[in-house]
């Protein structure tokens, strides 16, 4: 069965044959390029629709979600809860005080039990293998809310945030320098099926899972994008149309600090980085940002799509909750 929702205009609902219902989002590498197309396409509707027409959609009206943060989050919390409550559904937000996950309750118990209770289950956890282990478990569908290996929600946005400002995905060059993390990982699972050129630049010792290299290099030839894996950004950052840089230092790293930020040197993201980009490149964060990350001549600058790349957060999150849950 193809996706249920439903647009009066003509768009990729009526051109393509994708089955989304009830599936997991944990990896953006299980999903195709007509899928990924469809999905931002579906979030781009509902931000015309909702936001700009002010039309009311209670897609998700008597649906429940279950969110589940063992690592605290911003744009994740208000996204999820905005979102969903705009289309009708009930979040409930739940941390490691409010529930036993993992001590006093296992994780095949709780997915058991919030697959009785409620209709998906977005999970922001530490360990990319327990969001394995609650699909296995749970009856109905989970969501990576961000894991150690991939932060799938946050790519959508920001793909929706650059087809916005570009106009389409098809031919840009997106270059990533910073860590070999989570974020860059799901942008190595998705650019390449939308036609995107990928530079990375990371410190040696910090380089991307080789695993996830071998599939990006498989997928770069598949689909006849040029992929680049450097340790200098300036080199990095030639022809680039977007810059995307990320933290650092993330949750569970502290103990790392002093380390890391020896071995980023370098890597701050300047005007002057970006004298060799694109002459209409712009600049991507998913934020929370710091000042060693990204100067505030670049951060703060009209090439800078950090904040509308928030706020899609909102509309790239509804459209998974809504294929899950409907």
């Amino acid at each position: 069965m193809a996706s249920v929702y439903s647009s009066t205009k003509c768009g990729p609902s009526a051109q393509m044959n994708v089955h989304l219902k009830g599936r997991d989002l944990l990896t953006l590498q299980n999903y195709t390029a007509d899928e990924l197309k469809y999905l931002l396409w579906m979030a781009s509707d509902l931000k015309q629709r909702i936001k700009h027409k002010g039309e009311y959609l209670p897609l998700m009206q008597g649906k429940s979600l279950a969110m589940i943060f063992e690592k605290r989050s911003t744009r994740t919390r208000l996204s999820a809860e905005t979102g969903f409550a705009l289309l009708g559904g009930h979040p409930s937000f739940l941390t490691t005080q409010d529930i036993h996950l993992g001590t006093n309750e296992s994780l095949t118990d709780t997915a058991r039990v919030l697959s009785s209770m409620t209709n998906v289950i977005l999970a922001r956890v530490y360990k990319h293998n327990d969001l394995d282990l609650m699909t296995k478990e749970a009856t109905i569908p989970i969501i990576n809310g961000l894991s150690d290996l991939y932060h799938p929600l946050q790519i959508l946005a920001d793909y929706l945030t650059l087809q916005e400002h570009y106009g389409g995905l098809n031919g840009l060059t997106v270059t990533w320098i910073g860590d070999g993390n989570n974020v860059l990982h799901s942008i190595m699972m998705s650019a390449a099926k939308l036609g995107m050129h990928l530079r990375i630049a990371t410190p040696k010792g910090f380089e991307p899972d080789l695993r996830i290299t071998e599939i990006t290099e498989q997928y770069s030839k598949e689909y006849g994008t040029k992929l680049l894996l450097t340790t200098d950004p300036f080199e990095a950052a030639d022809s680039a149309n977007v810059l995307v840089t990320d933290t650092w230092i993330s949750m569970g790293q502290e103990e790392e600090k002093k380390e890391r930020l020896k071995a980023f040197q370098g890597y701050q993201i300047t005007m002057q980085m970006a004298k060799s980009a694109a002459s209409n490149w712009t600049f991507l964060h998913c934020l929370p940002r710091k000042p060693e990350e990204v100067d505030d001549e670049v951060f703060y600058s009209p090439r800078s799509l950090v904040f509308q790349e928030a706020e899609n957060r909102k509309w790239t999150i509804m459209v998974k909750k809504e294929d899950n849950s409907s």
